[in-house]
């Protein structure tokens, strides 16, 4: 089992505390440190100092990291225009050492696109929108060098693109597609994925999921297409402790009010979520984003090193 983890700077992280939190993960043995990509907490919290933005940040742990993976969960498709974030992700993929994930969803939050005058079109053309940038960050990272590449679609048009930079991982680094989606992210991920992620979920509800997507990939034969199996991942939200009191502190901020929907967090022991992991595992999960809700709380990333992944070795 791969174990990452994730963790949400709009609830309050400067870059530092990111940095904190990135070298920790990687001198702990954790496969991946993956961030939200939002400029606006959802609560009433501001989320002191102040949002960070998601792919200048990767950039700058890119260069004060050496291991470990580094991404989104979930780059928004609104918040960027799909050329300049293949030209971005395949900057941070060479600054890293080729180290990069790039999640990628429709976008959802609508307080902060008019917080900050970014478009909010209905969620028909988001997603309209997320299938066009899948296609030309893909196409531009597959393009061989010296050729170009060109796209007509109905919301974004490129001519004669050159497809440069390229990524040091090819064709490109792994996609990862999620959500809850009964239709078109299945397909989604199915056509343009490398990992399919389901977060924050129930069991049963993240293998009802990862059959969609299996149907989906046996529907447009991804097999027969030469690609690679698809990673299916589960998102955990995770509270856990030595002492009770650990795990009510740490339970704290998932019962304030927040925009999110509803979800299953694993709270209680060590060997509690231990237990989750291994039942994600039965259904088919290969990695787990383990989602640390307060950046500053080393010692929560601490307890899991020491006491969860020793557990789940080979």
């Amino acid at each position: 089992m791969r174990v990452a983890i994730f963790t949400e700077p709009h609830r309050g992280a400067s870059y530092d505390d990111q940095l904190r939190m990135a070298r920790l993960a990687e001198d702990s043995g954790f496969d991946g440190w993956l961030r939200a990509d939002h400029y606006q907490a959802m609560g009433d919290d501001p989320g002191l100092p102040g949002p960070t933005d998601a792919w200048l940040t990767l950039a700058g742990l890119a260069r004060e990291t050496s291991r470990i993976r580094l991404g989104t969960l979930v780059t928004s498709a609104t918040f960027r225009l799909p050329g300049p974030l293949a030209v971005l992700v395949a900057q941070v993929d060479q600054m890293s050492g080729g180290r990069v994930d790039l999640g990628l969803g429709a976008g959802w939050y609508e307080r902060e696109h008019r917080s900050l005058g970014i478009p909010f079109p209905a969620v028909g053309e988001r997603f309209d929108r997320l299938a066009e940038q899948l296609a030309i960050v893909t196409g531009l990272w597959r393009t061989p060098t010296g050729s170009r590449f060109s796209y007509a679609g109905d919301h974004y048009r490129l001519e004669d693109a050159l497809g440069l930079p390229k990524p040091i991982q090819r064709p490109g680094p792994p996609i990862i597609v999620g959500g809850r989606g009964p239709k078109r992210t299945p397909e989604l991920a199915a056509r343009y994925g490398d990992e399919f992620n389901m977060p924050f979920r129930t069991v049963k509800e993240t293998a009802e999921a990862y059959a969609r997507v299996r149907e989906a990939c046996d529907r447009l034969d991804r097999q027969a297409a030469g690609r690679d199996p698809l990673v299916l991942s589960a998102g955990i939200v995770v509270a856990i402790g030595r002492t009770d009191a650990e795990v009510r502190r740490r339970l704290a901020p998932l019962h304030e009010k927040s925009a999110l929907p509803p979800e299953d967090p694993v709270a209680g022991s060590p060997a509690r979520l231990v237990e989750r992991i291994g039942e994600f595992a039965e259904v088919g999960t290969v990695r787990v984003h383990l989602r640390l809700t307060e950046i500053d709380d080393l010692d929560h990333l601490e307890l899991i090193a020491a006491e969860v992944l020793p557990q789940l070795a080979g």
